[in-house]
């Protein structure tokens, strides 16, 4: 039998989702804003983002940082390095929310003998550059409608971008170049239920990323151009990070800066609600089918922190929902994603 007719039975034979394959997607052009050091969640989703770079999903463009302390650019670039990608781009406001440095921050400059425990060359915040700057420039960059940004901390960084005028990366300003560049918004902020109480009574949540910057959450609920998805505060405390894989899936790295900033924070049996997790994990992979979505609407924000829901057709705004079947194959990601080895 000649080769083409080989060939031909081959490709015959081949299941139907072999032949029908299509190519590989690009990768999602991705910023992460974090108040890295205020809870140890935007570390495991920093991780997690690296996995997911290293499986073709997306590429981390930079990091933008609403706490406003030195170590936390520091100590983010040593993860950066700790996954080899030590060139991202790391940005600060000079905000004085948070100035305290934090349970784990300090690891950036923990040494083991005469050398850092972490290698890493952004010694401080000090040295690093603005946050709008940094997001202009990655902005700028990139397609037109090709970003998404997880926002995982404070409004700060991202309302001061809505506000910032033409420079030297782009003509528009910070609004235009939001509605140009961004195809989405994916925020961990607010509640959208009633959270139970200690009594078991319900009461109305008013979120920690909301209340520590209200003006500048005001600003993104009110004024940022593209969709928004917000995971609120009861999806992340439905889904507890089990602390056995802590004690267990990173025992490759004799020293490792998501376990070890775990452990500091708050060591085991404690299990950590995994809110920054969730939007960085839906804004990859919006399509797996992890979370549901509310019907569109608007969200508010009022004076006290105190995060509101509207339906509206024609809303921007939606929230994750996540059912009981959902739970365990969604936190088996997380833990499978921020877990993974440096490739």
């Amino acid at each position: 039998m000649k080769f083409c007719s080989l060939l031909a039975v081959f490709i015959v034979a081949l299941p139907p989702t072999f032949m029908l394959a299509s190519e590989p997607a690009e990768r999602i052009p991705f910023i992460f804003d974090t108040d890295i050091g205020n809870d140890v969640d935007d570390v495991l989703a920093l991780g997690m983002i690296h996995a997911l770079q290293s499986r073709g999903e997306c590429e981390l463009l930079a990091v933008t940082i609403t706490k406003d302390h030195e170590h936390a650019a520091a100590f983010t670039d040593a993860v950066n390095t700790f996954y080899r990608r030590g060139d991202i781009p790391i940005g600060v406001c000079r905000s004085g929310v948070t100035p305290e440095a934090g349970k784990f921050n300090g690891l950036a400059i923990q040494k083991e003998g005469d050398t850092l425990r972490y290698p890493h060359d952004l010694l401080s915040g000090k040295d690093a550059p603005s946050a709008v700057d940094v997001l202009r420039k990655a902005l700028a960059s990139q397609k037109d409608g090709s970003v998404v940004i997880a926002q995982v901390g404070f409004s700060t960084n991202l309302a001061a971008l809505l506000k910032s005028p033409p420079d030297s990366h782009s003509s528009l300003n910070g609004t235009e170049l939001v509605k140009q560049k961004v195809r989405l918004l994916s925020v961990m902020a607010g509640a959208f239920t009633r959270i139970p109480g200690k009594g078991g009574q319900l009461y109305d949540h008013k979120e920690y990323n909301i209340v520590k910057d209200i003006p500048a959450a005001k600003s993104i609920a009110t004024d940022w151009p593209t969709e928004v998805v917000w995971s609120g505060f009861e999806i992340g405390i439905s889904l507890a990070y089990p602390h056995q894989s802590i004690q267990r899936d990173f025992r490759y790295a004799k020293h490792h800066p998501l376990a070890e900033a775990y452990i500091l924070y708050n060591p085991p049996p404690h299990d950590r609600p995994t809110w920054d997790l969730t939007s960085v994990l839906y804004g990859v992979r919006p399509e797996h089918s992890y979370f549901d979505l509310s019907q569109p609407g608007t969200v508010a924000v009022a004076d006290d922190g105190l995060t509101t829901f509207s339906k509206n057709s024609t809303g921007k705004h939606r929230y994750l929902v996540i059912n009981e079947p959902q739970k365990q194959r969604t936190l088996e990601a997380l833990q499978l994603l921020s877990s993974q080895p440096p490739n």
